[in-house]
């Protein structure tokens, strides 16, 4: 019935604008397919506005290269199965 659980990135933010910021600049960028989307927080974690970007393990230094490079704001970087 449910799918297997993959180990996922999970970024969180205070705001939903710095969530909207991040969507933004992962569209201008690439494939933002490619990179992940916008959820709502998973239950295993708390954040601020709700909405965290969901990200393939594999895509970690990009997704914190776009983090770091593009003055965004963001609460943290979890690694979870969902």
């Amino acid at each position: 019935m449910f799918g297997k659980k993959e180990k996922k990135i999970i970024i969180t933010f205070h705001t939903m604008a710095e969530s909207i910021a991040f969507e933004n600049e992962c569209k201008k960028l690439v494939n933002v397919k490619e990179l992940g989307r916008l959820i709502p927080v998973p239950r295993e974690i708390s954040s601020g506005c709700g909405i965290s970007w969901c990200a393939p393990l594999d895509k970690r230094s990009e997704i914190e290269h776009i983090l770091e490079n593009n003055s965004l704001e963001w609460e943290a970087v979890h690694e979870i199965e969902i």
